[in-house]
């Protein structure tokens, strides 16, 4: 590897630091802690802290680093992850049943993620400030405002992107966990022999013999894996090599240390379960640590945001949710995108969340179903891609994949204990979002199908037009078509109040394939269906945002020149009303209707000049 080469591999791996590992890599501010809660039933006896430790060495190998650094990254659609992506890799070249199964997983995924992105930042914060209540016990009325104060800031700065303080996310990343590691080794240099929690035997000990303890201890444990799925999540921006190289040389080594630095800790002094974390640390490093630890916080909230934003848009252009704004934050990476109304329904539910459970401890209740469930989603998914994708043999997907799923099961088993204690929150939030992505996914078909089923062929259209054709005006003319079968209903309403039609009409069907990304010359699909008629098919990933420059820059290069300022675009917009009419029930309809109410204006989202669009409308009986 030449020198260049290196150094680009090393910024991308620093990189990687601050954006991937940002939420696994605060899981110590609250996750040993959390094992010895109230509510655990456990003392933090010798037996007791080898066993937990020992849980969490081998959690951590068994998920981060066999399931998701070997296998799960394995599972990408050019480059891209993601579970909207593992779930279209699995739906691929199944039957209608299976398809519509698979895609419901990926969407309650989906939710899950969302409920993860609304807890995320509320724990991790809150874990952070809460530092102070051990500097200075009177400060503990301030740790809620504080709290607030941060997250509020940071959801404020959104608009701007994360092209400027970016840049150094990395090196605040590098130095927390380098952190993470000193403050571990200078602990187990004090009792070296936490160090023989490696044992597997002293985990499965406390799994056989004291079963039920263990089973909601499990609930606690798994909180050391939270931020698992953001490696599968960011492949995209880093590559599958940064990432691995990212965990097995820097992150798991820093994690592991400090978990057994916490452990040898409460064999010292049990009394320290307090905050195993921020005991750690001489009193002097107390302030500087706890800022340190809410840089990190936050930057592992920023990941959390920046993903939500990226899953929502998948769900946009792949059907599942209303049109709404999309602003590209950075002129070098597409990536870089914020989405407004998610960002204030984000902080909303973030505030309430705060409001509602008050510490962190609190919050841990609610947080493992969220992670525990999409770790089970995850597993179920790359079994089916295994299966039909990568042409593995039954037995050995059942050999490494049931283990796998058992362990998943046993995790998220044990988080339900803790459901009317706050596991609730991201069941409800996975149910309202495959609620609302259903009804409008749904939506959307009858909407179709009822234009195809009321609309005249385009062809036939056409070829009538050819016949006997109206008067024609100078000029370019582009409808905009949900299908590219039908006629749509513009360019009728056109016809039949205006009694003209452009000497060039150009059908326009933007289509968007379960891919993230597509070739220059997968773009466009062209064809001249008659005398001044074009049919244009203009396809696009789920990772791209669709622009009428682009589309008809592509056109251009087929000979077919359009200029956006002097052409006319036709759209039709629906007016919705429920009825009795068989399809829906009525109050999803009712939903629906609202939704469709409230979505981006198509000239909007697809960057059509508003002086140059006419808009006509048509009833629909739902």
């Amino acid at each position: 590897m030449s020198n260049g080469a290196g150094q680009g591999r090393m910024a991308i791996t620093l990189a990687a630091l601050g954006v991937v590992y940002g939420d696994i890599g605060t899981s110590p501010l609250y996750a040993l802690k959390q094992s010895f809660a109230g509510n655990m039933g456990l003392q933090p006896g010798k037996d007791e802290i080898y066993a937990i430790v020992s849980l969490f060495f081998w959690t951590l190998m068994l998920v981060v680093s066999l399931k998701y650094v070997l296998l799960v990254l394995k599972a990408d659609n050019k480059g891209e992850g993601g579970i909207l992506t593992l779930a279209s890799l699995a739906a691929r070249r199944l039957s209608p049943r299976a398809h519509t199964a698979v895609m419901l997983l990926g969407l309650a995924g989906v939710g899950l993620f969302v409920g993860d992105a609304v807890i995320t930042p509320a724990i991790s914060v809150l874990s952070a400030v809460e530092g102070l209540e051990i500097m200075a016990p009177d400060l503990a009325p301030f740790v809620l405002p504080i709290a607030l104060v941060v997250l509020v800031v940071l959801f404020g700065v959104q608009h701007y992107g994360t092209a400027g303080i970016g840049r150094w996310f990395g090196p605040i990343m590098l130095l927390w966990f380098t952190t993470l590691a000193l403050l571990g080794v200078l602990e187990i240099a004090k009792t070296p022999a936490i160090l023989g929690a490696i044992n597997p035997l002293y985990a499965l000990d406390f799994l056989l013999t004291r079963p039920g303890t263990a089973f909601v201890v499990l609930g606690a444990v798994v909180l050391c894996v939270t931020g698992a799925e953001a490696l599968y999540a960011d492949m995209g921006h880093f590559g599958r090599g940064p990432i691995q190289f990212a965990w097995n040389s820097w992150v798991m080594p820093a994690l592991l240390l400090n978990y057994f630095g916490q452990g040898a800790l409460l064999l010292r002094r049990p009394e320290a379960i307090e905050n195993p974390f921020y005991l750690l640390a001489p009193g002097w490093m107390t302030l500087p640590l706890i800022v340190l630890a809410t840089l990190a916080t936050v930057i592992a909230s920023q990941a959390v945001i920046s993903g939500t934003y990226s899953v929502m848009r998948q769900a946009i252009l792949l059907g599942f949710l209303p049109r709404q704004e999309i602003r590209h934050t950075s002129e070098h990476e597409q990536g870089q995108i914020y989405l407004p109304l998610v960002n204030w329904l984000l902080l909303g539910g973030i505030v309430l969340v705060i409001f509602w459970f008050k510490s962190s401890s609190n919050l841990a209740a609610a947080y493992g179903i969220a992670v525990t469930g999409t770790m089970v989603i995850t597993t179920l998914l790359l079994m089916v891609v295994a299966f039909h994708r990568w042409k593995q043999p039954i037995w050995l997907i059942a050999l490494v994949g049931t283990p796998l799923l058992v362990m998943d099961l046993a995790f998220f088993s044990a988080n339900t204990t803790k459901f009317l204690a706050g596991g609730w929150l991201p069941v409800l939030f996975a149910l309202l979002i495959i609620l609302v992505m259903t009804t409008w996914k749904r939506g959307r078909e009858l909407v179709l199908e009822k234009l195809e089923s009321q609309a005249l062929s385009l062809q036939g259209f056409v070829d009538n037009i050819q016949i006997r054709p109206p008067l024609r005006v100078p000029g370019t003319a582009v409808f905009l078509s949900k299908s590219i079968k039908v006629v749509p209903n513009a360019i009728l309403h056109n016809l039949k109040h205006n009694k003209v039609i452009h000497e060039r009409v150009i059908f326009l069907t933007i289509k968007v394939k379960d891919e993230p990304w597509l070739l220059r010359e997968e773009r466009l699909e062209l064809t001249q269906i008659g005398d001044g008629f074009w049919q244009v098919v203009a396809n696009f990933g789920y990772q791209e945002t669709p622009s009428m420059e682009e589309i008809f820059q592509s056109c251009a290069k087929q000979a077919l020149n359009v200029r956006l300022n002097t052409t006319s675009f036709f759209l039709s917009y629906e007016y919705l009303i429920s009825t009795d009419i068989p399809g829906m029930a009525r109050w999803r309809e009712k939903l629906f209707i609202w939704m469709n109410r409230n979505s981006l204006r198509a000239t909007d989202f697809f960057q059509i000049p508003t002086n140059r669009v006419v808009e006509l409308g048509v009833q629909l009986e739902l």
